[in-house]
């Protein structure tokens, strides 16, 4: 392959040919090495595994789409010997009348196999558009599955998530080989029947179809790679375009595309690169052309010297001129099976690619999964301690966490602060028990974390973040999927927007409770970032207010989007979540939150630099309190921002 072909309206804009590292550029190559030697040896292994797989969904459909099948290829052959008798019988001895008398049964056996041959094809074609959608459901089923089973950590492992995108084109390819597959044996037996009757008929006839098929399959087997080289050489260029599009459309972008004129730049870049394109269409065309010209001229000399071979035979009376006609229609039907029946393992190998690595996402998660079952989590647990706790994300070489201990009794709000990039959400991921530390230990009172059935200590957890997910469903399901095995009327998910401060939000909703919230559907309602974070709250609410055992609320940066009057209301109601069998655990940069917590914790480069109440930090002098004071300044009639002074790191115990 050449290198990928660039614009200069693609140079310009991106600097090169764009790179996108998903799926469908996985197997860029594979059908470059695709010869038809090599697919035929290939087919079995295919089919085999499409077989497997259509078998565990709907064995009966699956046993009537191969009797069909087989069906259809006795039927050709049967068709083939009708023929033939009925060349005897026009081509024989006797009157005009005679003659005809004497094909008229071989006519209705073949008009009746004709039938059963339409009615075996509606039959197949029946089953077979039962099992597609029944094979990508399991596919996606067990893809959807493994994803939402394995750990956190191999989740941010970018090399797994490249292989689930890779693996997401499983499912649809598992469908469309269902209809290869079947196209496949459709034309493998169709090819088995004829090439028999070819050989009953004559044994010299059954290479010179091979002769006749041969250019044809090398045709269309050429046509595909070169199609499909170009579109890998121009594939580039074209995502480069479909980028264009979005991006002229996309709502994110609207503002500065009729501002700017952002718009008619990018239009006519767009106009370049598609001009581009549109050349190495023609040359595509004209390829192909010549392509097919080739095989169809090497196919007719073939044709030819079949023909000639037949002649040869007739005339010197090794075959009879009947037997001739039949192996005409033969040695046509043959040809136009194995043409087919090439381009239909071109695609199966396609396909398969995706599917075997549907396959292999499959095994690497099962690896990779939350193990199941383990000790049951205390119910009165008293308190979570993390006891020395270290952490490193399999991309990096610095750690996240070092020797970080903490102790969140319950009943406690205890704030851990710390910019940008020093642990905090890290930190978080193991108390949850998202992560588990590589070194160090997680206690839920006297039993360690790693001990436990990590489903039962995800359903003590509560957690609401900053970026947390705006379902798009309706406003009383985003509240209720905080628990979303637990029932709720509206009347009973009142307490929680009451607590949440959302009832004005909802009381301005066209539906209420009932109004979806996802602008991309028809007569749905979107919210704006504060009142996200109102439902989120509300939502926490009720997660946390459905149990009474032991349990931790981990609230990370929740008033980012808040006004500042609605921002001390809200961090109000999240310190009076904490209760007797409830401890708080406040991550925010808004320092203003934390100064009524019970504990204070100071993280500074994966490492914890102070610890005490608000008064001892601000004592103290460190990191907590030049924090504290570059944020009162901003609000202080002063001309100058302290900067925060370097940390002093205390050795955890």
């Amino acid at each position: 392959m050449a290198e990928p072909q660039v614009s200069d309206a693609e140079q310009e804009l991106f600097g090169g040919p764009l790179r996108y590292d998903m799926g469908w550029a996985e197997h860029e190559h594979a059908r470059l090495d695709l010869t038809m030697l090599s697919a035929i040896r290939a087919m079995p292994r295919l089919v085999g595994g499409t077989l497997r797989r259509a078998w565990s969904v709907d064995r009966p459909a699956l046993l009537a789409v191969g009797f069909s099948e087989i069906g259809q290829g006795i039927a050709a052959a049967v068709s083939l010997l009708a023929v033939n008798a009925v060349m005897h019988a026009l081509l024989g001895g006797g009157t005009p009348d005679h003659r005809l008398h004497k094909a008229l049964p071989a006519l209705i056996a073949a008009a009746i196999v004709a039938v059963a041959n339409a009615a075996l094809a509606g039959w197949s074609t029946s089953r077979a558009g039962r099992l597609e959608p029944l094979v990508e459901r399991v596919a996606t089923t067990e893809y959807l599955a493994a994803a939402t089973a394995v750990e956190l950590e191999a989740i941010e492992d970018p090399e797994f998530r490249r292989l689930i995108d890779v693996a997401q084109y499983g499912a649809a390819s598992a469908r469309r080989m269902i209809s290869a597959c079947v196209a496949a044996l459709n034309g493998t037996i169709s090819l088995i029947a004829t090439a028999s009757i070819l050989t009953v008929l004559h044994p010299a006839l059954l290479p010179m179809l091979v002769l006749i098929a041969a250019p044809r399959g090398w045709g269309a087997m050429r046509v595909a790679q070169e199609r499909y080289v170009s579109a890998m050489n121009w594939i580039e260029h074209l995502r480069a375009s479909r980028l264009i599009g979005n991006l002229l459309t996309e709502r994110t972008a609207a503002q500065e595309v009729r501002i700017h004129a952002v718009g008619p730049f990018l239009l006519d870049k767009y106009r370049d690169m598609a001009e581009s394109a549109e050349a190495e269409q023609k040359r595509l065309a004209n390829g192909k052309a010549l392509t097919e010209l080739v095989a169809a001229a090497l196919s007719g000399v073939a044709m030819a010297c079949t023909y000639a071979v037949m002649f040869w035979l007739v005339m010197t009376g090794r075959m009879s001129l009947a037997v001739a006609g039949t192996a005409v229609i033969a040695v046509r039907s043959g040809s136009a099976s194995l043409g087919a029946l090439v381009m239909n393992v071109n695609q199966l190998h396609e396909e398969s690619l995706y599917v075997q690595d549907h396959d292999r996402f499959l095994s690497v998660a099962a690896g990779r999964a939350i193990p199941a079952g383990g000790g049951p989590v205390p119910r009165k647990a008293g308190q979570v301690d993390l006891d020395k706790v270290t952490y490193r994300y399999p991309d990096r070489d610095e750690l996240a966490l070092d020797g970080v201990s903490l102790t969140l009794p319950m009943g406690s709000v205890t704030a851990v602060v710390g910019e940008n990039g020093s642990g905090k959400s890290t930190l978080m991921k193991v108390l949850a028990g998202l992560l588990l530390p590589q070194s160090g230990t997680v206690h839920w009172g006297e039993a360690e974390l790693s001990s436990l059935d990590r489903a039962e200590v995800f359903d003590r957890v509560s957690l609401l973040t900053q970026d947390f997910q705006r379902w798009p469903v309706t406003a009383a399901l985003n509240i209720r999927i905080g628990r979303p095995e637990h029932p709720a009327t509206d009347d009973e998910l009142r307490s929680s927007v009451d607590y949440a401060g959302a009832s004005p939000v909802i009381a301005k909703l066209p539906e209420g409770l009932r109004s979806l919230l996802a602008r991309m559907f028809r007569g749905a309602t979107e919210l704006s970032g504060g009142e996200w974070q109102k439902i989120g709250l509300a939502r926490t609410h009720w997660r946390s207010s459905t149990s009474d055992a032991d349990s931790v609320l981990i609230v990370d940066e929740p008033t980012s989007a808040l006004d500042p009057e609605a921002e001390i209301a809200a961090f109000d109601r999240i310190r009076r979540l904490a209760g007797p069998h409830r401890a708080v655990v406040l991550v925010t940069h808004r320092m203003s939150g934390v100064r009524h917590a019970d504990q204070i914790y100071v993280l500074d480069r994966g490492r914890l630099a102070e610890q005490g109440h608000h008064d001892e930090l601000i004592a103290a002098q460190g990191r907590y309190a030049s924090m504290f004071d570059a944020q009162a300044a901003q609000y202080a009639p002063g001309p100058s921002i302290p900067s925060p002074a370097s940390p002093t790191v205390t050795d955890p115990v």
